[in-house]
């Protein structure tokens, strides 16, 4: 919404820059996709590594709290 209304206020005092804008958009997010997929693919990895470090002390029960 926001980002709506800050186009709006483009618009208004400079309206070729907003429609170069408006037809730019759809292409920076095309190029900007493979980026994305890239780190939410680090990130799966990451949370990957960090569970399997993790998991002896969980076998373990090093997160268990004593109920009493």
């Amino acid at each position: 919404m926001l980002t709506f209304l800050l186009w709006l206020i483009l618009a208004v005092l400079a309206w070729p820059l907003a429609v170069v804008a408006l037809l730019l958009y759809p292409l920076l997010w095309l190029l900007a996709l493979p980026f994305r997929l890239v780190g939410i693919s680090l990130q799966a990895v990451l949370d990957l590594v960090g569970a399997v470090i993790r998991l002896p002390a969980r076998l373990l029960g090093a997160g268990k709290r004593s109920r009493g």
